[in-house]
């Protein structure tokens, strides 16, 4: 009898998630057609959103990150003043998050965020106690995927893999229309992968991570080094900042890449062929049909993921004996974490509208009851 009901008890909890799994798949398809309010939470930033179910940004709104090293209540404020005032003009039935840092597997705690002073901070729930609306809160990495999966890049891939190319390297995994997060809900950390044993120090602690030579960080730190360093060929650059190093960043390289400098065209060269080897890594891990490239650092196109395409053909295993996977540029550019983030939030946005009908309902069984 024991045996019998351990076997029960096993099965059940199969059936279970099997049908937790599959959900967030199928009901993307049938989930109610409303509002719902996106944001993306980022270290200098929080962007604000609300998004129909097509994917088109009905308005937006966007405030500096106020004092990010002090209280997270802080930011949890700001969260809520954009939503409150989103939700004077508009109907909104539920508040997605996409945090930069890792999100428990339940998508309630931001267990670690690097540029925000929150440590296994329960968010959803906070936040779901001031506002009126559910609230869904998962990784920025995750909400972007899922945008560029159901209106951008990658639509119609059933396994697919995110880039995203910032200060450092995000990433997150789809397949078959469902958002892997992982057992403990942190997948998707690409940019901590060891590249080069002994390599660069990264701020996580370790040495050789991805994204030490495939990142924003990366790129500005070697224009940096080459201009302190006064190297003829970082001539273009050292004029253009007027001698100040530290002006140096990200998107002025890539400009001057697309003018002609030789020096910024290599070095994106360089993040790019650092990219595709990480790619070719991931490919021999997961197999997907398409990786979809975001970030900052994607804006310079086919500068960095020409490079990248070159050098993930030549470091990919069993290569010219099995399918590559597509390599294509996000489309969705920096609002795809937010409208992600919003589209996710309809999948809850269903529990909110049962619960008004529920309180219309009950109202209207009180005041026929007091007619009679």
């Amino acid at each position: 009898m024991s045996m019998y009901r351990d076997l029960h008890r096993g099965a059940a909890k199969a059936t279970v998630l099997r049908t937790v799994g599959t959900r967030e798949r199928r009901s993307h398809l049938t989930a109610p057609r409303v509002p719902t309010v996106g944001i993306d939470i980022g270290g200098t930033k929080v962007m604000a959103g609300v998004v129909d179910a097509d994917g088109i940004i009905l308005e937006k709104v966007r405030t500096e990150t106020p004092d990010k090293s002090k209280s997270p209540k802080v930011v949890e404020d700001t969260i809520v003043e954009l939503v409150l005032d989103l939700s004077d003009r508009h109907d909104v039935h539920a508040v997605g998050i996409g945090a930069a840092g890792w999100v428990d597997a339940d998508r309630n705690r931001v267990l670690f965020a690097p540029h925000l002073s929150w440590r296994n901070e329960p968010l959803r729930d906070r936040l779901a106690g001031r506002l009126a609306v559910p609230v869904m809160v998962d990784n920025d990495a995750n909400t972007a995927a899922w945008a560029e999966w159901r209106f951008g890049a990658g639509r119609g891939e059933d396994h697919l893999v995110m880039i995203t190319l910032g200060t450092g390297i995000g990433g997150a995994i789809l397949e078959d229309g469902q958002v892997k997060r992982g057992k403990f809900g942190v997948a998707g950390e690409f940019g901590h992968m060891q590249v080069v044993p002994g390599g660069h120090r990264c701020p996580c602690g370790n040495r050789g991570c991805w994204e030490q030579y495939s990142s924003g960080n990366a790129l500005v730190r070697e224009a940096r080094e080459l201009a302190a360093a006064e190297s003829p060929v970082a001539y273009g650059i050292i004029d253009r900042v007027g001698g100040n190093i530290p002006e140096i960043t990200g998107p002025l390289i890539t400009e001057l890449a697309r003018s002609g400098d030789a020096m910024c065209v290599e070095l994106l060269q360089d993040i790019g062929q650092w990219l595709g080897v990480g790619i070719a890594n991931l490919a021999a891990a997961l197999d997907p049909s398409c990786f979809v490239i975001g970030g900052g650092v994607s804006a310079a196109d086919d500068l960095l993921i020409g490079p990248a395409r070159d050098a993930f053909r030549r470091h990919l295993t069993g290569r010219g004996y099995r399918p590559e996977a597509r390599i294509v540029k996000a489309q969705l550019g920096p609002e795809a974490g937010m409208v992600g983030a919003a589209d996710l939030a309809r999948l809850v946005a269903r529990r909110f509208r049962r619960a008004n009908r529920r309180r219309v309902e009950r109202y209207e069984r009180y005041a026929r009851a007091g007619r009679a």
